[in-house]
């Protein structure tokens, strides 16, 4: 059993209020937009770091972390990326990539808004954990939590950070 945290568009920012969600957490994800290569070293530090760049990240952030990334966790197939889209209205290249082997998990930031929904056409589902930095357009910093059991996802919860 695996617990995840999931963040994206920190724009170099980590609210004070973020760490004690991490602590019952095995890893953390990050969907892009990170900001810069400082946050992801504190993020490390509290646990393993599994993350995209996002259209707002420099060649730092890039030298480390791929655009794409396609993994398994325990037994479920995970596509992430940062500009994403949703159901219906996926990007082109996440379209592609979907096309090709549908992944059981999809996540995606860059829209800043909290989404989750499950794909019936390509059978998997979808998290954009909304924005978790100060930057942006959105109203309230979010994250995600959820945990994956062998094939099973499960136990989410939308986590709001107040208002930015």
């Amino acid at each position: 059993m695996t617990r995840i945290a999931l963040l994206s568009d920190t724009h170099n920012y980590l609210d004070p209020k973020i760490f004690k969600y991490f602590d019952s957490c095995d890893q953390i994800w990050h969907a892009g937009d990170i900001g810069t290569v400082s946050i992801c070293n504190e993020l490390k530090k509290i646990k393993p770091l599994v993350a995209v760049y996002g259209n707002i990240d420099g060649q730092d952030i890039r030298k480390e972390y791929p655009k794409v990334q396609r993994f398994f966790c325990e037994e479920v197939d995970v596509l992430m990326t940062h500009i994403g889209g949703y159901p219906d209205r996926y990007s082109l290249e996440a379209k592609q990539l979907i096309q090709v082997k549908s992944p059981q998990l999809f996540i995606c930031g860059h829209s800043h808004i909290l989404k989750v929904m499950y794909d019936k056409k390509y059978n998997l589902l979808h998290i954009n954990p909304g924005a978790a930095g100060i930057h942006g357009f959105h109203k309230v910093k979010t994250l995600v939590r959820f945990t994956i059991d062998k094939k099973d996802i499960k136990d989410l919860e939308v986590i709001e950070l107040g208002a930015k």
